[in-house]
């Protein structure tokens, strides 16, 4: 069975890119403000990690999805203030129930194959079919959703399995792959089959990977116009885990584009590299409550949150630039303002953490380690190796916070499949330092509640029936009528510390004689522009 992929960090950055429009702000003055757009070139990007599969229906690794947005297009595009524009749909309704998509006229598949309607509805059947398994079920597409087509007038209508409050931009945000792919999902795990700017002609794993254009794309968002100067001939994704590696090939000319994090942010910025940046949940917490699990205990749960300055190990994440979270939603433009966190986080307070744990019946052992009806109080964290240079750091901080009131913590760094191995298949963890991007409340909905690995995406076993509850009558509101409720969700989820969102970091995506656009958290391919 295919495992669902989380998006840790950064590659999480982006992470859902099933829904809204990134926020990005971009640089003024750079090395590209005098010089003019050149043809023929290779745009070459950085990745902290490899992709793994590439199937756009069975992965939300996020850079797995960074990738299939060049190779799979979806139904509508948003513009920068969040507004749909056409994408391979040119028109649409929806409901929160009901939707209907008619496709632009002669769009081709990179096997020259036409796209037709009951290719899209085949897509969405597919997630929406539980017996498949998809980790977009219930995240795109309500699980029992049923599409059909009418092929001669090129539209698709569907019923929602599950009252659905972002149905348009769910759906619509869904990466459709042509016809023969929804039965070839082993081609699609290789990139074939896709509706996108470019297909992909050379993949070598954990090195890189080549994606040529194809002449024939003309669908690109809104107006978009094939005939443009600037764009690249290909693009090559390069897995670079290392960030001050790929700050020092940006410098040279060697990248073109790379997420950094840390310190190196700043040479780069003096050196005047044009930069598009975006908003990620850099800190967030989640604790295994997993039956037998000491996450399961509410009051465990608090005392280890307490034992934490929270706010010392944000600037150590983020290397002093961070924002407190507002919420679990951070991709600008929000869809839902407001603030889910503030007062509902336990204060830094070892003695009270101490005091918590004591009551709770964990007592110190000989060695310090407390313990409980015989079992250890030894905790396994989990983090992200690509988010780069402070991450180890700072659980390394947490570890020694922990370790003060009595728990023996062992830390493990992992990429991102075997972060999503950790969550997704084995459960081998007790704390998750790995954040999940998020660019629609919605989102949330299966990874904090319903059915558990591997029948699921509930990574962390949460069970909070005031969650649950209210995410479902937020469901029921249009857009963001119910943003009031879906707020109030998230909070019922931090009260309880389900979920810890302490920290998030504006990221900026460098570019070396190059310019773009980051939105649904990603580049967007058909922004690229290449100078020389």
């Amino acid at each position: 069975m295919k495992k669902a992929r989380l998006t840790a960090a950064i590659a999480s950055v982006v992470a859902l890119t099933v829904s809204a429009c990134g926020g990005t702000s971009q640089s003024g003055e750079d090395r590209t403000a005098n010089q003019k757009p050149v043809e023929g070139k290779t745009f070459t990007m950085a990745i902290g990690t490899d992709p793994g599969a590439l199937d756009p229906a069975m992965t939300v690794l996020a850079v797995a999805l960074e990738m299939g947005r060049f190779l799979y297009d979806s139904l509508i595009n948003l513009d920068e203030k969040g507004k749909p524009i056409a994408g391979l749909a040119q028109k649409w309704e929806a409901t929160t129930t009901t939707a209907s998509f008619t496709l632009r006229n002669g769009i081709t598949c990179d096997d020259g194959a036409p796209l037709t309607a009951s290719d899209v509805a085949a897509n969405i059947n597919f997630v929406g079919d539980p017996a498949n398994k998809s980790p977009m079920s219930g995240l795109a597409v309500a699980p029992g959703t049923k599409a059909t087509a009418d092929d001669a007038a090129r539209t698709i209508t569907l019923t929602s399995g599950a009252p659905d409050a972002f149905l348009l931009r769910n759906i619509g945000g869904l990466p459709i792959v042509c016809g023969k792919g929804v039965t070839d999902r082993a081609a699609l795990a290789k990139g074939r089959y896709g509706t996108g700017m470019f297909t992909m002609t050379e993949a070598v794993p954990n090195d890189h990977y080549t994606l040529t254009r194809r002449k024939d794309y003309a669908w690109g968002p809104g107006e978009w116009q094939r005939e443009q100067p600037g764009l690249p001939e290909k693009v090559v994704y390069r897995v670079i885990p290392n960030t001050t590696t790929a700050a020092n090939l940006l410098l040279s000319g060697e990248l073109n584009a790379s997420r950094i994090t840390g310190q190196d942010q700043q040479r780069l910025r003096a050196q005047k590299l044009f930069h598009s940046d975006q908003v990620v949940p850099m800190g967030e917490i989640f604790f295994n409550q997993a039956p037998g699990r000491a996450g399961a205990d509410q009051a465990v749960r608090r005392a280890l949150v307490q034992a934490l300055d929270l706010a010392q190990i944000g600037k150590v994440l983020t290397s002093g630039s961070g924002a407190p979270s507002q919420g679990m939603v951070t991709t600008e433009p929000r869809a839902c303002a407001g603030d889910s966190v503030a007062g509902k986080l336990p204060s830094f307070d070892v003695a009270a953490a101490k005091a918590a744990l004591d009551k709770a019946g964990w007592t110190p052992g000989a060695d310090g380690v407390r313990v409980k009806d015989g079992k250890r109080l030894a905790l396994t964290t989990i983090y992200g190796t690509q988010v780069g240079p402070t991450m180890a750091p700072s659980a390394e901080l947490m570890q020694q916070s922990w370790k003060a009131i009595g728990a023996e913590i062992t830390l493990k760094g992992l990429d991102s499949p075997g972060t999503s191995q950790a969550l997704f298949g084995t459960g081998d963890w007790d704390i998750s330092l790995a954040p999940v991007t998020l660019l629609l409340p919605s989102q949330a909905v299966t990874f904090v509640s319903g059915p558990k690995p591997p029948a699921g995406t509930n990574f962390a076993h949460i069970e909070n029936e005031r969650y649950t509850a209210q995410a479902a009558q937020a469901a029921r509101m249009a857009g963001d009528t119910g943003c009031a409720t879906w707020l109030a969700a998230e909070s019922a989820l931090i009260e309880r510390l389900d979920v810890v969102p302490y920290v998030n970091s504006v990221i900026p995506t460098f570019g070396s004689n190059a310019r773009f656009k980051i939105n649904f958290g990603t580049i967007e391919p058909s922004s690229i522009r290449m100078y020389s």
